[in-house]
């Protein structure tokens, strides 16, 4: 994949994150902060750039579209719009428009196009179910509550981050598109947990309010995956059909086991202490565990390969529904 077609590819998710047009502004900043952030490596596309052409609408859809002439990389293109548009939950009415369009003008097989379609609805499905839809509110939600002890021991909340870190750092390890849309339910399902474990049962809703006022946007998150596969080689021509090579993906699992692990230990102590934390301090407190847990990455890479080596799509699934 040469540097026209990464940036061609990298346009159409950009068109895709910006496609309800109902982003916050701390999450396009965030969005603008990785196109930055990824663009470091030379060779690449200039990200930054591409996010400013996009935002301005100097890179149309059609003219990213058209770049793309092999049937591979088109596939690749819309695959990784959908997980986009999917990253926040069910698509809105305007991306369900912009992906029709999108599919339109990359002129995909039906077939190919439909078979991925059912797969990304599955996970987005299992992904409603992995916490309620909607849930009372516990007494005190709208304030400050005073801290339960917990129904398991420190022990194994500790273990429950861990495994959910292994899994996640190995999904980013997996070639296919829809492998990463596993991971931020697979959050929301530790969140989840912690908070249960600890006598405080929200819904979806709640929990990626606290993901997001930790600094971890939904939709930025899956930007940032993707990008550092496609940068890596990881995402090719035979994308989904190979593993890659465990090489190319290292920044990307260490990102995701790492946000995964800080993520669950910042809900650890969120709910432990009574959910008096504000969103600055839930911030600091995130961005101060991410470096110890980007360095324990290291620790447990043998493990993360394994569990890679060992993924399919049937076991992925099941562990988002938690069967």
């Amino acid at each position: 994949m040469n540097p026209e077609q990464q940036r061609a590819i990298l346009a159409i998710a950009l068109h895709a994150a910006f496609a309800d047009g109902a982003k916050h502004d701390r999450e396009r900043e965030e969005i603008r902060r990785i196109a930055a952030s990824l663009g470091g490596d030379a060779g690449a596309p200039d990200l930054a750039r591409i996010y400013q052409d996009v935002l301005l609408k100097r890179i149309g859809l059609d003219a990213a579209a058209t770049t793309l002439g092999d049937p591979g990389m088109r596939q690749l293109a819309y695959e990784m719009a959908v997980c986009v548009c999917d990253a926040d939950g069910r698509q809105s009415e305007a991306e369900q428009r912009f992906l029709a369009e999108l599919k339109v003008l990359l002129k995909l097989d039906a077939g190919q196009a439909a078979a991925f379609e059912r797969e990304a609805d599955a996970i987005v499905e299992i992904a409603e179910a992995a916490a309620p839809a909607s849930a009372p509110a516990p007494a005190g939600a709208a304030g400050p509550v005073v801290a339960t002890q917990p129904s398991v021991s420190a022990a194994e909340m500790d273990k429950s981050i861990l495994n959910f870190s292994l899994l996640n750092g190995a999904l980013e390890l997996l070639p296919q598109s829809w492998a990463s849309m596993a991971i931020i339910p697979l959050q929301i399902k530790m969140v989840y947990g912690l908070g249960k474990a600890h006598g405080v049962e929200l819904d979806q809703g709640h929990i990626k309010e606290f993901i997001a006022a930790a600094g971890v946007g939904l939709t930025s998150q899956y930007l940032e995956q993707f990008g550092r596969k496609l940068l890596g080689g990881l995402l090719g021509k035979a994308a989904g059909k190979t593993f890659g090579q465990f090489g190319g993906a290292a920044t990307g699992m260490a990102f995701s086991f790492a946000t995964t692990y800080a993520l669950g230990q910042v809900a650890r102590r969120y709910y432990a202490g009574g959910r008096v934390m504000s969103t600055a301090v839930l911030r600091d407190t995130f961005q101060n565990l991410l470096g110890p847990a980007k360095q324990m990455q290291t620790q447990y890479l043998p493990q993360i390969q394994q569990k890679a080596s060992t993924l399919d799509a049937g076991q992925i699934m099941a562990m988002v529904r938690g069967t």
